[in-house]
C-alpha cells in the first residue's frame, strides 16, 4: 500500500476520503468523499458516487427553466440533507480547478465555459473538530489525491472500486471483493 494511503496531510481539503472496505456504516459503506474543509474546527466534504437519479430542475422550479436545470443531483452525506450545495470543477491544461460552494449565478456562468461541470449535492459530510483525525487513526478512511480523470469516471457505485484500486495492488484485492463473501 502506498503510504500516503495511511499518512495524512496537515490539511485534506482538496483530497478524496475514501471508505474502507470493512466500514459498514450505510451512510459512507464505499463512498468517495470530496474533501472542500479541513482545519482544526473540523472537516467537510460531500459524496461523489451517490446520484440520486434526478436534476436541479426537477429538486426546485427555481431551476427548472434556468441554465442549472439538467445538473445532475447527489446525496451530498447525512448532515443537513435538505441543504443544497453547487460545485464546479474547471478542466485546465495544467489540471483542474474546483469550485465548491457556489450561488446559482455563478454556477450558471460557470457552466457556460467550455470544460466545466457543475454537480448539485443534497447535504453534506462533516466532522467535528478531531473527530476525523480519530477516525483516521483507527483506518476508517484512506486518502487518496484526487485523479486527473475523476469526473471521466462513473459517478456510482464503481467510483469507489476505481480508485481505491489504484491506491496499490492490496487495495485493489479489497475493492474488488463482493459484499457477500460467500459469492467469492
Amino acid at each position: 500500500m502506498r503510504e500516503r494511503s495511511t499518512k495524512t496531510k496537515e490539511s485534506l481539503a482538496g483530497s478524496l476520503l475514501l471508505a474502507h472496505p470493512a466500514l459498514q456504516d450505510p451512510n459512507f459503506r464505499r463512498t468517495v468523499i470530496l474533501m472542500s474543509e479541513h482545519n482544526t474546527d473540523g472537516a467537510m466534504g460531500v459524496v461523489l458516487n451517490r446520484p440520486l437519479g434526478k436534476r436541479l430542475g426537477e429538486l426546485n422550479g427555481d431551476f427548472a427553466l434556468g441554465p442549472l436545470a439538467g445538473v445532475p443531483l447527489y446525496q451530498g452525506g447525512p448532515v443537513h440533507p435538505e441543504q443544497l450545495i453547487l460545485a464546479a470543477w474547471e478542466t485546465k491544461d495544467d489540471g483542474f480547478r474546483l469550485h465548491f460552494g457556489l450561488e446559482p449565478a455563478k454556477a450558471g456562468l460557470l457552466l457556460a465555459e467550455p470544460g466545466t461541470m457543475v454537480r448539485a449535492f443534497l447535504g453534506y459530510s462533516g466532522w467535528t473538530g478531531g473527530q476525523l483525525e480519530k477516525e483516521l487513526k483507527h483506518n476508517t478512511w484512506v486518502v487518496a489525491d484526487i485523479p486527473v480523470d475523476l469526473l471521466e469516471n462513473a459517478q456510482d457505485n464503481s467510483l469507489w472500486s476505481s480508485i481505491l484500486g489504484r491506491e496499490g495492488d492490496e487495495w485493489r484485492l479489497l475493492a474488488g471483493e463482493p459484499d457477500d463473501p460467500g459469492l467469492n
